[in-house]
């Protein structure tokens, strides 16, 4: 009998150690997702910044007729936005119903809605669906920064050195950038 009680109180010791491990991981996990919102919102106002930038017929600042955008660049800019702005909202939507799961339905106590216990395996896949939102959304952006410089600085296929500069230091910073979050993402759905 005196055996039983002693496994009873290290089990309870044990489920509240891992109740505590799991509340702590759970409150990372609400902050990670309020910071994908966030970031999500400001790439979603670029979207809409390189959409009032551009008009139809414009002239490119290099000054030479044929190195002006034609309405078929316009079109693929407007593709790209929409695109990018569909993957931040979806990635957005994705964030805060996790967060809308963890912080009402999983919530024992309701004076601490920041950590709840919720199935890590659901957890994981929401945040990797988050995440490649995210990373479409990027790279349409990125995209259709493309087709913004084309619009504003020249053709590529002109010859614009100034279009080609600009588009060279945005794919590389952007790619490296979105390298860095997809390992980081590859190594918290991992670990």
């Amino acid at each position: 009998m005196a055996q039983d009680e002693h496994e009873d109180k290290g089990n309870d010791h044990s489920l509240g150690l891992r109740d505590a491990l799991s509340k702590s991981m759970t409150s990372v996990h609400v902050t990670a997702l309020d910071g994908l919102v966030n970031v999500n919102s400001l790439f979603t106002i670029a979207v809409f910044v390189g959409l009032s930038l551009t008009a139809p017929g414009q002239h490119s600042l290099e000054n030479k007729d044929e190195c002006d955008a034609g309405l078929d660049v316009a079109r693929r800019l407007l593709v790209f936005e929409v695109v990018s702005f569909s993957s931040f909202l979806f990635s957005s939507l994705v964030a805060q119903g996790l967060k809308l799961a963890i912080n009402i339905l999983n919530s024992n106590d309701r004076e601490d809605a920041f950590r709840a216990r919720i199935n890590n395996r659901v957890l994981r896949l929401g945040m990797l669906f988050s995440a490649i939102g995210s990373i479409m959304g990027c790279i349409f952006l990125m995209l259709s920064m493309v087709c913004v410089i084309e619009i504003r600085l020249g053709l590529l296929s002109c010859g614009s050195h100034s279009a080609e500069r600009a588009v060279a230091a945005l794919v590389t910073l952007v790619t490296t950038a979105l390298l860095v979050y997809i390992s980081t993402v590859l190594y918290a759905f991992t670990h």
